[in-house]
C-alpha cells in the first residue's frame, strides 16, 4: 500500500505542477495581450464592429455661361429599419401610425408596411429595406414619422446617403459636359469638362463612424459625421444653353432626314474662343441619335474642301498668285504621277480665276495652284501650315483631342502626290475643331485663339480662376491676305457652292466640303461621304464661327456639303440673330409695376431678418430665394422652376453657415 500511495502522490504532484505551469503561461499570455499587444487586439475588435466610412463630398456644379445648371450633385437616400432597436412598448405603440404615414408617402397600403415591420420584429431583421431613391425633402419628411423620429437607437431608422449626378438639360451636350468614373480595372475615366476639371469639382470627403449589425451590413453610430465633407468648386462653362439648343436640334433634324451615321456641330465666339455650343450625335441601332463620342474634339479625318482655305492663305501670303490668276480646269481632270484629280462638276469649269475656283470648290484649280507654286519648295508650304496652327493639337482642356496628321517632305510617307492632294484637303487628317480654329482666325482678322470650354471656376460667389482668351498666334498672316480671303469666303455663299444658303437679309461666309472617306478601301460599304461646312457670321463683323460635319449621309438623298451640312449652319446663324432676345434697349425704365414692387417688398423684408434664422421662402421667386440664401451664407440646391413651393429647412429654424438648403420650385 505504501508503494501505491507513493505513486499516487507523484501523480498528484505532476498534475499540480502541470496546472501551475499552464497558469503561468496563461498569465504571461494575458499580460502580453493586455500590455504588449493590447492596442492591436483592441483596434482589431473595433474594426470588426465599428468602422469609419468615407462620405463622398458633393461635386461642384457645372453651369452654362447664362447661369443654367448643366450638371449638379443631388443627395439620394435609402431608408432601412433595425427591428430590434426600439423598445417593445415603443414599437407596439408606433408601428401602426408609422405604416399609415409610409402609405400616404409611398403609395402602398398601410397593411403592407404593418405586416413587414411585424415580421421583421419576429425574425429579428436588423436591416429591413423601407424605401430607396429618396430626395432630400422626402428624407426629411420620413425622419419625422412616428417611431423614426426617435432616431437610430430608439426608433430603428437607418439612413444611407449617396450622391448622384444629374443633368437638368438632359442629354444635350452630355459628352462635352462629361463625367469622371472608375472603370472595372480601377482606372479613372475622365471625359469632358467633368473629367478635365475634376481636381476643382471634387471636394474633400467626410468621415462617418458606422457599427456592424450583420454580415456586410452597417449602420451609423450617430446622426452626425465625425468629419463633414467639403463640397467641390463650381465650374462655369462657356456654353450658352439657348445656342446649344438651337445647334443640337438643327443637327439632329438633318441627321434624321439624311439617315446619316453621325455628325457634330461647334459654335465658337470669334474674339474669345469660347465654345458657345457643341453637339455630337451618333446613330444607335434603333436609328435614334445620342451623344456617345465627342467627334468634334477627337475624330481626326481628311477634311476635304474646307482645307482649301489653308492653301489659299499660303498662296496669297507668299504672293505666288493673286485671286485673279487664271487656271485651266482641263475638262475637270488633271493627273499627278498617274493619279487623277477630278472636279465634282463633270467636264470642269473651263478657264477660271483662282477666286472663282475656290468659290465653286474646284479640286483641279486648287491642286494646280498649290503644286505649281510649291513643288520646288514644299517646306515653304509646310511652314505656313505650322503658322496656321494646323500641324499640332490645339491643346484644349478636354481630354482626347485628335492629333492632326500632316506629311512632311523629309518623312518616308511624303510622296509626289502629297502636295497636290493637300491642295484640296486629302492625304492629311484634322479634327472639326482644328479646322474651325483656322476659320475663326480669318474671321478674327488673323488672331488665332484656343477654343475654351470653361470661363471660370467659382468657390461660392468668389471667382478663384478666370479663363480669358488664349492666343495661339497673334497674326497667322498679313491683313491684306485676310481681307482677300474674307471676300472670297463671302462670295462662296453669294455665288459659289454655298449659294443655296445665301440671304440678302443676313450675311454669312464660309466654305463647303464634301470628302470621300475610306476611298482607298474600294467602293461599297467601305467608302462613304463626309459633308461639311465651315465659316462665320455675320460676314462683315463676325461674332461667331461655326463648323458642321455630317458623316455617311444617304447617297439617295444627297451628300454635298452645301445640301447636307450647309442648312444646319444657316439655321444656327439665323436663329441666333433673330430669336435671341435683344437687350439693346429697354423702354419705360421708370415705370412702377405693382407685382414687381410687391415681390421686392417681400424680398426686402426677408433680407432684414436675423441671418441665423431661416426665413419663410414659400411663394418667393426662385431667383430671389437663391440670392437671399446666398447672402446668408447658405448653399442652395434647386429642383424645378418658378416660385418656391417647399423648403428643406423650416422657417424659424436656426441654421449653420454653409448648410445646404433644398428648394422645390413650381
Amino acid at each position: 500500500m505504501g508503494v501505491e500511495n507513493k505513486k499516487i502522490s507523484y501523480r498528484i504532484y505532476l498534475v499540480a505542477f502541470a496546472i501551475f505551469v499552464m497558469a503561468i503561461l496563461v498569465a504571461v499570455k494575458l499580460s502580453n495581450i493586455q500590455w504588449i499587444q493590447g492596442d492591436y487586439y483592441r483596434q482589431l475588435a473595433k474594426e470588426r464592429t465599428v468602422k469609419q466610412f468615407d462620405i463622398p463630398a458633393n461635386r461642384g456644379n457645372v453651369y452654362s455661361s447664362d447661369g443654367s445648371l448643366l450638371a449638379t450633385s443631388v443627395p439620394n437616400y435609402t431608408i432601412r429599419f433595425d427591428a430590434l432597436a426600439p423598445q417593445k412598448e415603443d414599437f407596439d405603440e408606433n408601428v401602426k401610425p408609422l405604416a399609415d404615414s409610409l402609405s400616404v408617402m409611398l403609395g402602398k397600403s398601410p397593411s403592407y408596411y404593418y405586416s413587414r415591420f411585424r415580421n421583421a420584429r419576429v425574425n429579428k431583421n436588423r436591416y429591413l429595406l423601407v424605401a430607396r431613391g429618396l430626395s432630400y425633402t422626402e428624407y426629411i419628411r420620413i425622419k419625422s414619422f412616428p417611431l423614426f423620429e426617435k432616431g437610430p437607437y430608439q426608433g430603428g431608422i437607418i439612413t444611407e446617403q449617396k450622391t448622384v449626378r444629374e443633368h437638368p438639360i438632359g442629354k444635350i451636350a452630355a459628352r462635352t459636359i462629361g463625367y469622371e468614373r472608375i472603370n472595372n480595372n480601377g482606372r479613372a475615366l475622365n471625359v469632358g469638362i467633368e473629367g478635365a476639371f475634376a481636381e476643382y469639382l471634387n471636394g474633400t470627403d467626410g468621415k462617418r463612424m458606422m457599427q456592424k449589425i450583420a454580415k456586410n451590413q452597417w449602420k451609423p453610430i450617430s446622426d452626425n459625421n465625425e468629419i463633414e465633407p467639403v463640397d467641390g468648386c463650381d465650374i462655369v462653362s462657356t456654353i450658352d444653353v439657348y445656342i446649344q439648343d438651337i445647334a443640337h436640334h438643327a443637327l439632329l433634324k438633318q441627321l434624321e432626314y439624311y439617315e446619316a451615321d453621325h455628325g457634330c456641330v461647334v459654335v465658337m465666339e470669334t474674339k474669345t474662343g469660347y465654345i458657345k455650343a457643341i453637339s455630337n450625335l451618333g446613330r444607335a441601332k434603333d436609328s435614334s441619335y445620342y451623344e456617345t463620342v465627342n467627334y468634334a474634339v477627337g475624330e481626326s479625318q481628311e477634311p476635304g474642301s474646307t482645307f482649301k482655305l489653308a492653301g489659299l492663305l499660303a498662296l496669297l501670303e507668299d504672293k505666288k498668285v493673286d485671286t485673279s490668276m487664271v487656271y485651266d480646269t482641263q475638262g475637270g481632270v488633271v493627273k499627278y504621277s498617274g493619279y487623277k484629280v477630278r472636279d465634282s462638276h463633270r467636264g470642269g469649269y473651263g478657264e477660271i480665276s483662282l477666286a472663282k475656283g475656290f468659290e465653286v470648290s474646284s479640286n483641279t484649280v486648287m491642286a494646280q495652284a498649290v503644286y505649281e507654286n510649291y513643288k520646288d519648295t514644299p517646306e515653304q508650304f509646310m511652314e505656313h501650315l505650322e503658322e496656321f496652327g494646323l500641324t499640332k493639337p490645339l491643346g484644349v482642356s478636354i481630354i482626347g483631342e485628335g492629333i492632326p496628321v500632316m506629311p512632311k517632305p523629309d518623312e518616308p510617307k511624303w510622296s509626289a502626290l502629297s502636295l497636290p492632294w493637300m491642295g484640296f484637303g486629302y492625304g492629311i487628317s484634322m479634327t472639326p475643331l482644328q479646322t474651325l480654329a483656322l476659320y475663326n482666325a480669318v474671321a478674327n482678322n488673323g488672331e488665332m485663339v484656343r477654343p475654351l470650354f470653361v470661363q471660370e471656376i467659382r468657390e461660392w460667389n468668389k471667382t478663384i480662376k478666370h479663363f480669358d482668351k488664349e492666343v495661339i498666334n497673334p497674326k497667322i498672316c498679313s491683313q491684306e491676305t485676310i481681307d482677300k480671303a474674307k471676300e472670297v469666303l463671302k462670295n462662296v455663299v453669294k455665288r459659289g457652292t454655298g449659294s443655296k444658303l445665301y440671304s440678302p437679309n443676313f450675311s454669312m461666309a464660309g466654305k463647303t466640303g464634301t470628302a470621300q472617306v475610306n476611298y482607298g478601301g474600294g467602293k461599297g460599304d467601305n467608302m462613304y461621304y463626309s459633308s461639311s461646312f465651315a465659316g462665320y457670321f455675320p460676314a462683315d463683323n463676325p461674332k461667331y464661327s461655326c463648323i458642321v460635319v455630317i458623316h455617311k449621309p444617304s447617297i439617295k438623298k444627297g451628300y454635298y456639303g452645301a445640301d447636307v451640312s450647309g442648312p444646319v449652319f444657316k439655321r444656327i446663324a439665323q436663329k441666333i440673330f433673330t430669336d435671341v432676345p435683344s437687350t439693346n434697349s429697354v423702354d419705360k425704365l421708370q415705370e412702377n409695376i405693382a407685382e414687381q414692387e410687391s415681390l421686392y417688398a417681400s424680398y426686402y423684408e426677408k433680407v432684414q431678418q436675423p441671418e441665423e434664422v431661416m426665413p419663410n421662402l414659400v411663394g418667393m421667386s426662385g431667383m430671389d430665394a437663391v440670392a437671399l440664401l446666398g447672402n446668408m451664407g447658405l448653399k442652395v440646391q434647386i429642383h424645378g422652376a418658378g416660385k418656391v413651393k417647399k423648403q428643406s429647412l423650416a422657417p424659424g429654424k436656426i441654421f449653420k453657415k454653409n448648410q445646404t438648403v433644398v428648394l422645390q420650385l413650381s
